[in-house]
């Protein structure tokens, strides 16, 4: 009996001889075969950011310029349990 064959389709393109999916490829936990078909068509997308920096670099702007007023306890007046807290670093 043979086992039925399935497919997906990655969209991406290809670059210095690297392919760079658009979406996510999942971890295969065993080798499978692919077949790459190239389109020579220019690719239009932008190319995938290596790493986080340019969006953590916008968060840390917004953080500094967060100019609201600093939360407090007395702000939260619901999250007064009744008990002091548990320190879990006490011995």
């Amino acid at each position: 009996m043979q086992a039925q064959a399935t497919a997906q389709t990655y969209d991406g393109y290809i670059e210095n001889g690297a392919f760079y999916p658009r979406q996510s490829i999942s971890r295969l936990p065993s080798q499978y075969v692919a077949v790459l078909t190239v389109i020579e068509v220019p690719a239009t997308a932008p190319k995938q950011e290596e790493s986080p920096i340019p969006w953590w670099e916008e968060l840390e702007a917004m953080v500094r310029a967060d100019t609201s007023p600093k939360l407090r306890m007395e702000d939260f007046p619901r999250m007064d349990f009744g008990r002091e807290p548990i320190n879990w670093d006490e011995d």
